[in-house]
């Protein structure tokens, strides 16, 4: 058994997809029309077979709740690996992208976590 997809809650699929693809740097899997919406999924540019996120919008009525409890306890909805955690915060950081908690060492784990623009907060982490 594997992770097939996943799903971010965003409040925008087009800010969404920008974010994830122009500053993150995954890469569009499947953008197909859905009623209002799309089924708009990224995947890693270093894996595109592998698992899908997709960006799905935050309009059921549980899912403000749910996102803003996460994002007022400091608690990350997602959490993506990285090979190096500094240089990544830096990259990062120089596009702009926004830290809630700048990089920190436990141990043999490294992490760091980012506001995506559409209402979730990221940690990136790196472990040796």
């Amino acid at each position: 058994m594997r992770i097939h997809l996943t799903s971010a809650f965003v409040d925008d699929q087009e800010k969404a997809l920008r974010f994830y693809t122009e500053v993150l740097g995954f890469v569009k899997k499947h953008d197909l029309p859905l009623g209002e919406d799309r089924w708009l999924t990224v995947v890693s540019a270093e894996n595109p077979d592998g698992t899908e996120l997709l960006l799905e919008p935050s309009r059921h009525p549980v899912v403000a709740a749910y996102k803003t409890g996460l994002a007022e306890d400091g608690i990350p909805a997602l959490s993506f690996a990285v090979d190096d955690v500094h240089a990544e915060f830096e990259r990062l950081r120089g596009l702009g992208v926004q830290f809630t908690q700048e990089p920190l060492e436990m141990g043999q784990v490294t992490t760091a976590v980012l506001d995506d623009t559409c209402g979730n907060l990221i940690q990136i982490v790196h472990s040796e």
